[in-house]
C-alpha cells in the first residue's frame, strides 16, 4: 500500500470530519459510529485557522486519514489524528504523528504534547515512537450550570472596542508567558472572534488582567449544542491564585448562562491538583478521562502551582 501525506484541501473538510467521526465512532463501540461527537466539530475551524497545518494520508487518490496541528508560541500538539477503519494497522496513524512532528521541529517547538485514551497501550506505544512519555491524566470535566447574575461588562472580548482588544491580547500574552515561557494562545483568541465559535471572557482585578477564558458555545463549535466548552483559560499563579481560578470559573459560568446554555465543559491536567480539586467541590464530573504524553518528558505547564484549564484533543 503506497500512502501519500499532503496538507488537506478544503473540498475534503466533509469527507475528513466523515472519517473522523467514523474512526472514533468505531473505536468507542457505538451503535451508529458516524454520530461520534454529535454536532460539535472539530475540522472545518481548525483547518479555517491555518490551512499549512492540517494534514491528509491518502491511497490511490482516496482520503483515508487527516492530523491537524495546533501552535501555541513555545508549546504545541495534535489531534484529532484519525483514520478510516479499513486501513488501521497499516501504519497510516504513524506517517501522520510523523507530518506533525516535523511541523514542530522545523518551528523548534521547546514543549509538545498530545491527550490520548489512558487505557490504550497500542496509542501509548505509537506515540513513544515519536520520543512522547505519559505523564499525568487528563480530565474533561462537565457541570450543569444554573442562571446566574448578569456576566459584568467589559469581561467580553467581543464587545470590546479594538484598542481594548489591542491592550487585552498584549495582556493575555504577558499571563500565559509567566505560567510557561513563550506560550501564546492570541490565535486561538482570534480564531473564535474571527469565525464567531464563541467568545474569550476576561478576569480584571482593578486595571490588571487575572485571568482569562477562550470558550467556544453552541452547535458547530468543539462545545456543541446547548454547551459552553472552555478552550483554554487561566490565571496568574501565586498568591490568591485558588480565589482568581474560581472567579474566573464563576465567569465561564455566567457566560453559559448568558447563551442559554446549560452544560459547562472544561479540562484539567490532574497535576493541577488545586484546580482539578476545586473544580470537583463546585460540582464539575468527569465525562472523559485521558491520558497526556509530553515531549520531552518535562513538566511544561502541567505543574501544581498553575490553574489552567486546556484540552489537547
Amino acid at each position: 500500500m503506497n500512502v501519500s501525506i499532503r496538507l488537506l484541501q478544503e473540498n475534503e473538510l466533509a469527507a475528513a470530519d466523515h472519517i473522523f467521526r467514523l474512526a472514533f465512532g468505531t473505536l468507542l463501540g457505538l451503535p451508529e459510529p458516524t454520530e461520534f461527537y454529535g454536532d460539535a466539530a472539530y475540522i472545518h475551524h481548525r483547518w479555517k485557522t491555518d490551512p499549512n497545518r492540517a494534514f491528509a494520508a491518502e491511497v490511490d487518490g482516496k482520503l483515508i486519514g487527516s492530523n491537524l496541528v495546533v501552535n501555541w508560541g513555545s508549546f504545541g500538539y495534535f489531534g484529532p489524528l484519525s483514520v478510516h477503519p479499513d486501513f488501521w494497522n497499516q501504519g497510516v496513524g504513524q506517517r501522520l504523528v510523523e507530518a506533525a512532528t516535523n511541523c514542530f521541529d522545523q518551528w523548534n517547538t521547546p514543549m509538545t504534547g498530545l491527550f490520548t485514551f489512558a487505557q490504550s497501550p497500542k496509542h501509548h506505544v505509537l506515540y513513544q515512537k515519536f520520543g512522547f512519555r505519559l505523564r499525568f491524566l487528563t480530565a474533561i470535566l462537565a457541570k450543569q450550570v444554573q442562571q446566574l447574575q448578569p456576566i459584568p461588562q467589559g469581561t467580553r472580548y467581543s464587545q470590546m472596542s479594538e484598542d481594548e482588544r489591542i491592550q487585552s491580547l498584549k495582556a493575555i500574552d504577558q499571563l500565559t508567558n509567566s505560567i510557561y515561557e513563550g506560550l501564546d494562545l492570541s490565535q486561538e483568541v482570534l480564531t473564535v472572534q474571527a469565525q464567531e465559535l464563541g467568545d474569550t471572557v476576561l478576569l480584571w482585578d482593578d486595571a490588571s488582567l487575572a485571568g482569562f477564558a477562550v470558550c467556544h458555545y453552541g452547535a458547530g463549535t468543539e462545545a456543541g449544542s446547548n454547551t459552553c466548552f472552555v478552550r483554554f483559560g487561566a490565571v496568574y499563579s501565586g498568591n490568591d491564585a485558588g480565589q482568581r481560578f474560581e472567579q474566573l470559573l464563576d465567569l465561564c459560568e455566567a457566560l453559559t448562562a448568558a447563551q442559554k446554555m446549560s452544560r459547562l465543559i472544561a479540562g484539567v491536567n490532574t497535576s493541577r491538583d488545586e484546580a482539578y480539586r476545586r473544580m470537583l467541590a463546585r460540582g464539575f464530573r468527569s465525562e472523559i478521562i485521558g491520558v497526556a504524553m509530553h515531549r520531552p518528558n518535562e513538566a511544561g505547564f502541567n505543574r501544581p502551582d498553575v490553574f489552567a484549564l486546556d484540552d489537547w484533543r
